[in-house]
């Protein structure tokens, strides 16, 4: 099922436009890549809002509709407010169905209410949440899926030892140096004890009052005898 976004083009551009389409409830943004030029365009705030609570949305090949004409693109950048977390642009990548795409897909761990690790207090570490892969448009994937369930303190998975879908590359694995790049997505650990300070290694308010007027006399003393 294609995932549609609906947009219509725009000439008004910079600074003052984008924040008079701000207040009519609109966002700005351009679609760009290809052989065609960059186009300018206006979103609904409340369409676009609903379309990206699918998370699909981010690693799926989009239908953009700019009046009738329709354009395969992918979400290349999206900016938000800082404070209210509001939409204030958004980019669009096209695609070519013939010519790979390089994007962002996000890793999904599996099978952590099945670890025994984890069921004894073993620590699950999370190093990679994204990673960079390389495909046609029609291998696309919507995640990355890592099964954690076998994995024993110690154990960990690499990107190298990623089960990834036909067609599909991680981008940082066609560099030469293969082990340079392979970095640990997900690690199994031992809990972190903290361990408990004995009682005569605390030191009081009682002993420390003590302390100070020890040392008050000795100085008082001193004093005395100095002159």
């Amino acid at each position: 099922m294609s995932i549609i976004v609906n947009a219509t083009s725009r000439d008004d551009q910079g600074k003052g436009a984008s924040r008079r389409l701000r207040r009519e409830e609109k966002v700005p943004g351009i679609v760009y890549g290809g052989k065609d030029t960059p186009v300018a365009l206006t979103l609904n705030i409340h369409e676009l809002t609903h379309l990206l609570d699918n998370e699909d949305s981010f690693t799926s090949v989009l239908d953009l509709m700019i009046g009738k004409a329709k354009e395969s693109v992918v979400i290349k950048d999206l900016q938000r407010h800082p404070a209210k977390n509001i939409i204030t642009h958004i980019d669009f990548l096209r695609v070519d169905a013939k010519h790979a795409i390089v994007t962002a897909t996000p890793i999904h761990l599996l099978g952590e209410e099945d670890n025994e690790a984890l069921r004894v207090g073993a620590m699950l570490n999370q190093f990679v949440v994204t990673v960079e892969i390389s495909c046609l448009p029609k291998d696309l994937p919507h995640g990355i899926d890592v099964d954690v369930s076998g994995l024993a303190i110690g154990d960990h998975i690499s990107l190298t030892g990623l089960k990834l879908p036909d067609g599909v590359v991680i981008t940082a694995l066609q560099h030469g140096d293969i082990e340079a790049h392979d970095q640990t997505v997900v690690s199994v650990a031992e809990a972190r004890i903290i361990e408990e300070i004995e009682e005569d290694e605390i030191v009081t308010d009682e002993d420390s009052s003590d302390e100070g007027e020890s040392s008050e006399g000795d100085k008082s003393e001193d004093g005395d005898s100095q002159e």
